[in-house]
């Protein structure tokens, strides 16, 4: 797949989390914001994934349930959703981790509880 068609994606995934941010606003568990935006994905033909389990693999070991991504969409984009007062680093490793152990390259972390969604949206890459 082309870094165009991930990138294409991620624009969606920007304007569906704009969207519901500017219908609910902050405050919100994870949960509502999750529903929402994966209801907003599909109504514009993206196939979206909820709570997707992926293993983790050390060297012989596979640990079934390793990590759970929040939204995979269209089998691409990783999204992780945040409800919460301040992003850490942590949170941005997070993401780089699923990224990284997925053989993922696009991913975004959404956090909602702020006052304007444009500063709750931290894109990230993996190679892409």
């Amino acid at each position: 797949m082309s870094a165009r068609a991930e990138n294409r994606i991620g624009t969606g995934i920007v304007a569906a989390a704009m969207a519901v941010h500017s219908a609910l606003g902050p405050g919100l568990l994870e949960s509502a914001y999750e529903l929402c935006l994966t209801h907003e994905l599909s109504k514009h033909g993206l196939s979206v994934r909820k709570q997707v389990s992926i293993p983790i693999r050390y060297n012989e070991l596979v640990v079934e349930n390793g990590y759970r991504i929040d939204v995979l969409v269209s089998g691409l984009v990783v999204v992780e959703l945040k409800s919460i007062e301040t992003v850490m680093p942590v949170h941005r490793g997070q993401v780089l981790s699923y990224l990284r152990l997925g053989g993922f390259r696009l991913g975004y972390l959404l956090n909602f509880n702020v006052a304007h969604m444009r500063d709750g949206i931290t894109r990230l890459v993996n190679g892409l």
